[in-house]
């Protein structure tokens, strides 16, 4: 649940929490909910996770989330992507392009 609402967060913080976003969203809280459950020591983990799958299955449906919205007018349009790559124990959102920090996950 705090993965999903973490998640969530940020959907809603760049309007993107439609209906088919937030389906996807609650197909990668199940599949991580399993995961979890066969490795329990993985559960610090989760958040991140999901917000890579849903940052991955929406980059098919909707295109890239979320945007960078800190690099000016002059950056190429650019997302920002989960750090650690296995996304814990607490994930941040990194940009792509200058490599800093930009918010906690659930921080947008």
């Amino acid at each position: 649940m705090n993965a999903r609402a973490r998640v969530l967060a940020d959907l809603e913080a760049r309007r993107h929490a439609t209906a088919a976003a937030v389906s996807v969203l609650e197909d990668a809280c199940s599949s991580r909910q399993w995961w979890a459950e066969q490795w329990p020591q993985g559960e610090v983990y989760v958040a991140g996770l999901v917000a890579q799958d849903v940052q991955d299955a929406l980059l098919e449906t909707a295109g890239r989330w979320p945007l960078c919205l800190g690099c000016g007018d002059d950056a190429p349009e650019h997302a920002l992507y989960i750090q650690p790559d296995l996304g814990g124990p607490d994930p941040v959102w990194v940009c792509e392009e200058s490599g800093e920090a930009v918010a906690p996950l659930g921080g947008l």
